[in-house]
Parts: C-alpha cells; structure tokens; sequence
C-alpha cells in the first residue's frame, strides 16, 4: 500500500518537474509493476531521488545518508514516504539488512551506485558494495539515466535553472545475468560494473536521442 503522504510528494513533486524542468520520461513500464526490484540510477543533482520515482506508480524506498535525518521534520517526512538512513561514514550494516529485505520481500528499491553526487556530471566508478547487494538480493535491477539534471542543480550551486530534464528506463538486469559471475568480490565489482554499464548506456549523449529513447521504449 502507498501511503498517502507520499502520493501527494510523489503528485507535487510530477507537477513541478513538469512545468518547471518540462520532465520527459522513457521507458518507466520496464519497472515491475510487483514483485522485487532495484532502480539504479546515475547521480549528478539533489533533484535525482525524486525524479527518479515521480513516474512510477509503486512505492519506491530510498536509501538516504543519515545526515539529513537529523532535521526534525525532514527526517520525519523521509521516514514516512519510504526512506532508509544510510550512515556511509560508519557502513551502516542495519540499513543494508533492511534494503535486502524491501528487496526480498517484494519491494522496489532505489540505489545510486556512485554512492554520492558526481562534481562534473560524468559517470564515475560504482562502488563495490553495490554489487554485492544486487547478488544478495537476487531481483532484477532496471537502470536508469537521468539527463539534465547536473545543469539544473549541479553539486554546490545555490540556485536551481529551468533546465530541460529526461529520465530514461532501460530493460532491466535479471538475476540470471550476474549470478553467473558467482560470490566474491571479485564477482561483486563485475556486477557493480555490469549495471554502470546499463546506465551508461541508456545516456543520450552517447547513442544519440533518437536511439537512446527508442532503447528505453523495448
């Protein structure tokens, strides 16, 4: 069931994207409708989280950094509408026990597999516990490329700008694909790396518009 705060976020947050940031978005039908399931997705904005989910009609958990729960009623509102907090500095072994259990128990889980926002707006390198998490979890995994939002709120800025911003879903990664890599960490940095990959290549900019919209599509 989706609370009903966070209908009303997920409705107010669709409409200002909609208007202000003139939000297209491609593919999002890859997203299980039930069932398991990780959302990974590239990290350039403070804007990512929720235009990650406002197309998508199920409930979505984030996994947060602990910091911001500190605000009373912010960290109120995060709890309610779904969020995990996440003590990065510590590795917070609570909120990855509780992130592979919305995942195994029939959840949708959002991940950032860059682990923190980018400073130029390129891809960087996953890190490795996310690899580890999607092998532990064993559900299918759907990348996705937000584009536009780095020139819309960019890591220090102090405003945000009317940039056209597109969210694309691609396919998504069955279990079948990465449990062949196995159970070590090795295997954990290939599977880290395989769904970058995925993200990567949904990126406008790299297969051109055209293309990379009609990939999100099958």
């Amino acid at each position: 069931m989706v609370p009903a705060l966070y209908r009303l976020a997920r409705f107010l947050m669709r409409v200002w994207f909609q208007l202000y940031f003139r939000l297209e978005t491609f593919g999002v039908e890859h997203v299980p409708a039930e069932g398991g399931c990780i959302l990974a997705g590239n990290h350039v904005s403070f804007l990512d989280p929720p235009l990650l989910g406002v197309k998508v009609k199920r409930l979505l958990r984030y996994m947060a950094r602990a910091s911001l729960f500190r605000f009373k009623w912010f960290g109120w509102a995060l709890l309610h509408i779904g969020c995990v907090p996440l003590d990065r500095a510590k590795g917070d072994v609570h909120a990855l026990k509780l992130a592979l259990r919305t995942a195994k128990e029939g959840g949708a889980l959002v991940l950032f597999p860059e682990g923190t926002r980018s400073p130029d707006g390129a891809l960087h390198a996953p890190k490795p516990g996310v690899g580890f998490l999607v092998a532990k979890a064993g559900v299918p995994v759907v990348p996705v490329y937000i584009d536009g939002s780095y020139k819309a709120y960019p890591k220090g800025a102090k405003w945000m700008r009317p940039a056209k911003i597109r969210v694309f879903y691609g396919p998504p990664v069955l279990p079948a694909e990465y449990a062949e890599y196995g159970a070590s960490k090795e295997a954990y940095g290939r599977i880290a790396d395989l769904i970058m990959s995925r993200i990567a290549a949904l990126a406008p900019r790299r297969r051109g518009d055209a293309e990379a919209g009609a990939l999100a599509r099958d």
